[in-house]
């Protein structure tokens, strides 16, 4: 496949500036920083972003408790990303949702959730949305591996497989729910092979690789915008950190992480393009530079911003008793 060099820069940065958000993000959650729980995509950048280079500025997503990596693969902006860590009114969902919980509808991000599965009926729902307005937008579902075991799951790609619904249901497999590896909690080695319950295709890739996952996108977003239904495409993938930051990670050896950091997606694409004479490596530091000084920045922007107001706890909850005046 011919690949625009305007793409795969876009992709490299998005890859980038997901680990530059991600690490900074650690580093602050150890200085005790940012309250609640967060969920690193560390190592899976290769998976959001090659999904997401293959959609429109106007197609949606939905996104899991993990969701970080997917915002900024959808062009989720890291200031306001980084102002809703810190609970800030300046933050996306004005310090409401947190870390699991980002949304930015003019994006077409439609949510992360932190309800394992919940976003499956979402995007399906969206998509039902898409095909009765007859627009020829497309929906992409992220979900990881301990997801597909939900009732949401089965429940979803029955609905999207029978309607032909525009969606994409994207498995982020990263071997774990939570702390379970997959082969204690599945019988199956790809979990792609469910689609055949469905009648529509199952795609398992190497999600390490972002070219190979852009590749396999690029055929399952086709096949929903020309009105074929919904693929499943499981992404191979690995989180370098744990479950969850703090994570003593008892449940798997080092060697292994050892094994599968040797995949490192970022690494490996820049040994893509430099092959490939599509860039210096003086250029990929001027773009790692760039988006390091974006990230400092995004720091700056939501300390500097301010925690919101007592009465904002009521706003955009009770919407319909605001407007009538009951609520104040």
């Amino acid at each position: 496949m011919e690949i625009p060099k305007e793409t795969l820069l876009t992709m490299y940065e998005r890859m980038v500036r997901i680990r530059k958000f991600e690490e900074k993000a650690s580093e602050l959650f150890a200085k005790a920083k940012l309250p609640g729980f967060i969920h690193l995509y560390i190592g899976e950048e290769a998976s959001g972003v090659g999904v997401c280079a293959a959609l429109k500025d106007d197609d949606y997503i939905t996104s899991t408790h993990r969701g970080h990596g997917n915002v900024i693969a959808k062009g989720g902006e890291p200031k306001y990303m980084m102002a809703e860590l810190y609970g800030k009114i300046t933050g996306y969902c004005k310090g409401k949702g947190g870390s699991m919980h980002i949304a930015d509808a003019e994006k077409g991000i439609l949510g992360a959730n932190g309800i394992v599965g919940a976003g499956l009926p979402i995007a399906t729902g969206a998509a039902l949305s898409i095909k009765l307005r007859k627009s020829d937008q497309v929906v992409v579902c992220f979900f990881g591996d301990g997801a597909s075991n939900q009732g949401t799951f089965h429940e979803s790609i029955n609905m999207g497989s029978l309607w032909k619904l525009p969606i994409v249901y994207v498995c982020e497999n990263n071997q774990y729910g939570e702390f379970t590896p997959q082969k204690r909690h599945q019988v199956i080695t790809d979990i792609s092979q469910r689609a055949t319950a469905y009648g529509i295709p199952g795609v398992t890739v190497d999600g390490m690789d972002v070219l190979a996952v852009y590749e396999a996108a690029v055929e399952a977003v086709k096949r929903a915008r020309e009105g074929n239904g919904p693929t499943l495409l499981e992404t191979k993938t690995y989180r370098f950190h744990g479950h969850f930051e703090g994570d003593p990670q008892l449940y798997r050896d080092k060697a292994e992480v050892e094994e599968w950091m040797r995949k490192d997606p970022i690494p490996k694409f820049e040994k893509q393009l430099l092959n490939n004479k599509l860039v210096t490596e003086e250029e990929l530091k001027v773009i790692q530079n760039r988006i390091q000084q974006e990230i400092d920045d995004a720091v700056k922007f939501a300390e500097e911003s301010p925690y919101p107001e007592d009465n904002e706890a009521v706003k955009d909850i009770y919407t319909d008793l605001i407007e009538e005046g009951r609520l104040r």
